[in-house]
């Protein structure tokens, strides 16, 4: 059995792998979703929130592991956990890409990010120091195919997204590419557009590829599929 590492997406908090943490526990698996600093019920004041702190943060949670883990990013997460990689490759065993930004060393945001729903549903704070998502347009960006009460949980949880932590990565052959890794696509994503998940995992190539033909939050509409590929995995 294995370790699982879950790490949510912008904007959101542990809440999202509700469904899936029971099902990957049943499998006999330990999981820890974390809340990152400033998401969910963690209170971190905004302004002392960067990649930086959110790595080391992660990097916490795994150095108690006493065996390397399986460490799952969704979505904005996928930036964190290829930056954890980079600090602590030794302790993972593998990285998941679950619909997620899998970027070149350098790169902080594709630009064809900014041509998908979710893009047109984000607004900025005046002093650009952070970001709210237009809650009219989210279901559509994010969770066209969940249910209402998972849009209505959402919606209530959703919470202001600090624009430091889009810091572009930095990897290294060394570290960072010595870490296998899976990318998981969602084929009907409104928020990271399956042409651009493909940009992704073929520019940062993966030793698997997975689909599953779920909107941009599986963990709602598909938990018992998105456990199982997750499992298969450990």
């Amino acid at each position: 059995m294995s370790t699982y590492v879950l790490i949510h997406g912008a904007w959101h908090g542990a809440w999202c792998w509700y469904k899936v943490i029971p099902l990957l526990e049943k499998e006999g698996h330990t999981v820890h979703a974390l809340d990152m600093p400033g998401f969910g019920r963690d209170k971190t004041p905004m302004s002392e929130i960067t990649s930086g702190s959110i790595v080391q943060h992660v990097c916490g949670i795994l150095d108690y592991q006493d065996e390397p883990v399986i460490l799952v990013g969704h979505s904005w997460g996928g930036t964190i956990i290829t930056q954890v990689a980079e600090s602590r490759p030794k302790k993972i065993k593998l990285l998941v890409y679950l619909t997620a930004f899998l970027l070149t060393s350098g790169e902080a945001l594709p630009q064809q990010f900014w041509q998908s729903k979710l893009s047109q549903t984000i607004n900025l704070s005046e002093d650009k120091s952070y970001s709210t998502i237009n809650v009219d347009g989210v279901k559509e960006a994010c969770y066209h195919d969940c249910s209402e009460e998972d849009v209505t949980l959402a919606k209530l949880l959703l919470v202001p997204h600090p624009t430091g932590t889009f810091a572009p990565v930095v990897t290294t052959e060394e570290n960072f590419d010595k870490v296998p890794r899976v990318y998981i696509e969602c084929l009907q994503d409104n928020a990271i557009m399956p042409s651009l998940q493909k940009w992704m995992y073929t520019h940062v190539p993966c030793e698997k590829v997975i689909s599953m033909n779920t909107s941009h939050s599986p963990f709602f509409s598909a938990p018992e599929e998105l456990a199982a590929h997750l499992s298969s995995l450990g």
